[in-house]
């Protein structure tokens, strides 16, 4: 496996990182909520599956677009 020679700075700006990382957050929710009651997050099922869904286009939009700031050059 090799890095991008770019890593940190997409790592740092590229909106589908932050997007999946949005993403990771919801999961994370989904996970306590069966642990706990899913009445603590103050979401309805179909609020948070549209969410899920929502940012999982925005990540694959965001991955397509060009974005600056993300040259090798802007370490």
């Amino acid at each position: 496996m090799k890095l991008v020679p770019n890593w940190r700075a997409v790592l740092r700006r590229a909106w589908s990182v932050w997007i999946l990382a949005a993403m990771v957050i919801l999961s994370g929710l989904e996970a306590a909520a069966s642990l706990v009651s899913a009445d603590m997050l103050g979401l309805s099922p179909e609020v948070y599956a549209s969410a899920v869904g929502l940012l999982s286009a925005a990540a694959m939009l965001a991955r397509v677009i060009a974005q600056t700031g993300l040259g090798e050059d802007d370490e």
